[in-house]
């Protein structure tokens, strides 16, 4: 089973539209989920703008993310060793530095990465980085 590494986008999009393809697989996956801990803390801080997007509650946006959280496991970013680290710093330095533990948890787990930023997954494809994962 393949595993995939959720970037922060891809939750945020689900909160805001729990109707989506994306909502809906991640309720239901059929494949293993991580996501790095930073990404957490990140939706914490869009949280505002979430509920603001979403036009759903704090209260509603807080059930939704625990449905949502269910099914993904958080990868401990510590964990990533010192080479794959350098490895996906190569790939996100001249395009997104803060994609660099999503790419990297990637790397460390052989599994796709699942993002909805056009521009990072061209910029990744170009440097030779090609393990996405894309709904369907």
């Amino acid at each position: 089973m393949s595993i995939i590494v959720i970037d922060t986008k891809i939750v945020f999009s689900a909160l805001v539209n729990t109707n989506s393809k994306i909502a809906t697989f991640l309720l239901n996956p059929d494949k293993a989920l991580v996501m790095p801990k930073v990404g957490f803390v990140e939706l914490f801080k869009q949280k505002d703008n979430i509920c603001a997007v979403s036009r759903h509650s704090q209260d509603e946006i807080v059930d939704i993310l625990y449905k949502l959280l269910q099914n993904i496991e958080f990868f401990d970013e510590s964990s990533i060793s010192t080479s794959t680290l350098q490895k996906a710093w190569e790939f996100v330095s001249d395009s997104d530095p803060k994609a660099m533990v999503f790419v990297a948890s990637t790397l460390e787990v052989n599994g796709l990465l699942w993002s909805g930023d056009k521009k990072l997954r061209t910029s990744l494809k170009n440097k030779g980085f090609n393990s996405f994962f894309t709904i369907k």
